[in-house]
C-alpha cells in the first residue's frame, strides 16, 4: 500500500520566529487527525531545519525535509549544503529537481541523479520532481519530456533503491499562476507516470510508488484532486503556509 503524503515547500519565505509558531500550530492541529494515515512533510529554508527539527522530534506526523541539497559530497563549494550535513540534522526527505531549480538555476536530469544518488547513500528520501512547460504541453511532447526525465534522472536505480523514492508531477504551467490541472489532465498524467514506471520495474514497484501532484494545490482542489485514483497527495507552495488551508489540505486525502 503506497503512502498518502502531503508535503509542504515553503520555498524562501518566513523568519524564524513564524517558522518555528506555524510548526507548531501544525503539530496542534493534525492531532486530531492522528488516525489518519498522512504522512506530512514539511520543506522550511536550510537555516530553520535543526529549530524544526528538534521541535518536531516528538510529533511522529510531521516530518522535516530540505528543499534541496548538493550533488557535491563536501569540499571547496561556498554556499551548498551537503546531504550528510542534512542527515545530521536529522532531515528524512529532499526535493530533487523542482520546477524552479530547473528553470532559475539550470539543473538538469543528470545532475539531480547524482543528487538522488547522494541522499540515499545518506538514508534521505528524495521527492523527485517532475513536469513539463506550457510549451512542451502545447507542442504535445509533454509526455516525452516527463519519460525523459524519468529515464535520465532516476530510473537508473535499481528496484530497491528506487522504491525509497517518491515521484512529484509538477505542471510547471500551473506553479504560482493560480491555474490547475483538471482532474482528468492530473490523472492522466499520474496514470502515465506509474505506467511509466510499472514498463521499468514492474507492476508491484509502480503501484507501490506514491506520486504527488504539485501545480497550485490548495484546499479548494485538494479533494477533488485527491480523490483521483493515482494521486497520492501534493507538494503544497502557498498554501502550506496557512496553517488552517494547510490542515484543511491534510484532512483532504482519502
Amino acid at each position: 500500500m503506497r503512502k498518502k503524503i502531503v508535503a509542504g515547500n515553503w520555498k524562501m519565505n518566513l523568519l524564524k520566529e513564524e517558522a518555528q509558531a506555524l510548526t507548531a500550530e501544525l503539530i496542534g492541529m493534525i492531532k486530531d487527525e492522528e488516525s489518519r494515515p498522512v504522512n506530512v512533510i514539511l520543506f522550511p529554508p536550510f537555516i530553520y531545519i535543526n529549530a524544526l527539527t528538534q521541535q518536531a522530534n516528538a510529533e511522529t506526523r510531521i516530518s522535516i525535509g530540505a528543499q534541496n541539497c548538493s550533488d557535491k559530497l563536501s569540499g571547496a563549494y561556498t554556499g551548498e549544503v551537503s546531504a550528510p550535513m542534512l542527515a545530521s540534522l536529522g532531515c528524512k526527505y529532499v526535493l530533487v529537481g523542482h520546477s524552479e531549480r530547473r528553470s532559475y538555476y539550470g539543473e538538469t536530469n543528470q545532475s539531480c541523479a547524482t543528487k538522488i544518488d547522494l541522499a540515499l547513500q545518506n538514508n534521505i528520501s528524495p521527492i523527485y520532481c517532475i513536469g513539463e512547460t506550457l510549451n512542451e504541453r502545447e507542442s504535445g511532447i509533454h509526455f516525452d519530456i516527463l519519460k525523459k526525465q524519468l529515464e535520465e534522472g532516476i530510473f537508473y536505480l535499481n528496484k530497491e533503491d528506487f522504491s525509497k523514492c517518491i515521484i512529484a508531477y509538477e505542471p510547471v504551467w500551473a506553479i504560482g499562476t493560480g491555474k490547475t490541472a483538471s482532474s482528468d489532465q492530473a490523472q492522466e498524467i499520474h496514470k502515465f507516470i506509474r505506467q511509466t514506471v510499472a514498463a521499468k520495474y514492474g507492476n508491484e514497484t509502480a503501484e507501490n510508488c506514491s506520486i504527488l501532484y504539485g501545480g497550485s494545490c490548495n484546499d479548494q482542489n485538494a479533494k477533488e484532486l485527491f480523490n483521483l485514483p493515482d494521486v497520492d497527495g501534493g507538494l503544497i507552495g502557498g498554501a502550506s503556509l496557512k496553517s488552517r488551508s494547510f490542515t484543511n489540505i491534510i484532512k483532504s486525502l482519502p
